[in-house]
């Protein structure tokens, strides 16, 4: 007769419990990823009816069904809920289940994306105004010099009448990697300006592939949990909504940047600052990576001579692979201009906090018959907040070491986001690819909220859902939450002063 061994097993446990919690977990993982999948087709068949732009492009499908604008807005934004809600419950499942495999989360994102990469542009039209000029530098002009209006007599008036006509005399703030990619692919493509949209959005997708890679083992070498690092960089409705879908080239941008920390703090920083040196030839502010690396590497040498040594390598490599970049596109060095800065200053969001502030003091001055330049006063407190960022950041950067580069790194990117000219929701996907990686951050309960709320800020046709005369509101709610991290940091404090001493 054969006994069976009860030595290991817990008290009160039965020899088919894990299997079935493991069955259990299988099911509710692709139960989410199904209702993510719904959600997410579902918000890009019927977005074909609310995009706006007219018939300037007409999409490879129309949904005809449901009928009339009212019954549409109710079904796409039913299709962002079932995402979001998806989102959320694929997070508490990672929670309680471990045996999740990475696998698993990159077949669901995988899922997750065909919808809006094969959809229309949702929420922004900046995918055409990349194409306009892309077809500029392709027919031997700069974008950095002429805007999208020469189309007009150059002979690609379809490809101008996709542009948004607030965008139409605005040169380009974007590097001359991404300009240079989008000129061949329209040189590929041709007149076809949906094929062009396609093939441009496929090369931003490129940037969620290396956050699937990159974000998680930026995890494991911070000691933070890879699975949650993927499930917040990379699965976020975030990403999809907002990068996706419009194709913003941050995407690619966030991607490169996550690449080349990964590799600074797996201990190959000049590799590191190469990648986010051609990160920052897609947008620039991936260039705020190379700095803290540097910074990090030199502090982590014992020997000034080493230090001074570390610093001239990274200079050397941060030009070369940054002037590689520029001598194959041939654009030059008039991309490092003005205009990477002041474009997106053109906007006008209430949910900037130097615009809403700006705004509701003019106003409420012009209230009592003080009379104020609106737009000039917020221009000069966007200096100043520009300013606050800038010392912010150099406040980090002082105390950065290796060991709380990443995190800091990531508060610095948000704070950019926060305290440029323009606050858009997919600006915070620079620092939070960053910030999902870090133990403890990633667990916070906040960001997830604040990820979830940002899915419904931007319409589908790419206007803010809060008007500029919601600027008051903005403002209080901003005092709450600064109220809020006030009373957290004060709750905080003396927990971490407490641990600093038990362990001194």
């Amino acid at each position: 007769m054969v006994v069976e061994d009860q030595t290991l097993r817990p008290e009160g446990a039965h020899p088919t419990s894990a299997a079935r919690a493991s069955g259990a977990s299988r099911n509710a993982i692709w139960g989410w990823a199904t209702l993510g999948l719904i959600g997410a087709a579902v918000s890009a068949y019927a977005g074909t009816r609310l995009v706006g732009g007219g018939n300037a492009v007409r999409w490879w499908f129309h949904a005809p069904v449901p009928s009339g604008h009212e019954p549409a807005k109710i079904v796409f934004w039913a299709g962002v809920v079932a995402l979001c809600g998806a989102w959320l419950g694929l997070g508490m499942t990672l929670k309680r289940s471990p045996e999740i495999s990475h696998k698993a989360l990159w077949i669901v994102g995988a899922a997750w994306c065909l919808p809006f990469l094969l959809g229309p542009p949702l929420f922004s039209h900046d995918l055409y105004s990349y194409i306009a000029q892309g077809t500029l530098v392709h027919l031997g002009h700069s974008p950095y010099h002429e805007a999208p209006i020469a189309l007009g007599h150059l002979g690609h008036r379809h490809v101008l009448d996709g542009v948004d006509p607030f965008w139409r005399k605005t040169t380009a703030p974007y590097g001359p990697l991404f300009l240079g990619v989008v000129s061949l692919i329209v040189g590929a493509a041709g007149s076809h300006l949906v094929l062009d949209a396609v093939l441009v959005r496929l090369f931003d997708v490129l940037g969620i592939v290396l956050l699937a890679i990159f974000a998680p083992r930026l995890a494991r070498a911070l000691g933070g949990d890879a699975r949650r690092a993927l499930w917040l960089a990379m699965l976020s409705p975030l990403v999809w909504l907002q990068l996706v879908s419009p194709a913003h080239n941050d995407a690619l941008m966030v991607g490169l940047m996550v690449a080349g920390v990964a590799l600074a703090v797996e201990g190959r920083p000049l590799i590191g600052i190469a990648v986010c040196a051609v990160a920052a030839t897609v947008k620039v502010p991936a260039a705020a990576a190379i700095v803290f690396i540097v910074v990090a590497w030199a502090r982590a040498l014992p020997a000034r001579q080493d230090q001074l040594k570390a610093l001239a390598k990274a200079a050397l490599v941060t030009v070369a692979a940054a002037g590689v970049v520029t001598a194959v596109t041939g654009l030059g060095l008039a991309w490092i201009s003005t205009g990477l800065f002041s474009t997106p200053g053109r906007v006008r969001l209430a949910i900037t906090p130097a615009t809403a502030v700006g705004y509701t003091i003019a106003h409420a001055l012009h209230g009592v018959g003080v009379p104020l330049n609106g737009k000039q006063f917020e221009a000069t407190l966007s200096h100043v907040t520009f300013a606050i960022t800038a010392v912010f950041a150099l406040v980090l950067l002082y105390g950065t070491r290796w060991e709380n580069m990443v995190r800091r790194l990531g508060w610095v990117l948000v704070a950019i986001a926060i305290g440029g000219p323009a606050a858009w929701p997919w600006y915070f996907t620079w620092g939070l690819a960053l910030l999902a990686a870090c133990p403890g951050i990633q667990f916070s309960r906040v960001i997830p909220l604040a990820v979830v709320a940002s899915a419904f800020i931007i319409i589908p046709t790419g206007q803010l859902a809060l008007p500029l005369g919601t600027s008051p509101e903005m403002v209080g709610v901003y005092l709450l939450v600064l109220v809020a991290a006030v009373w957290y940091w004060r709750r905080r404090l003396p927990r971490r002063t407490a641990s600093m001493l038990a362990n001194a």
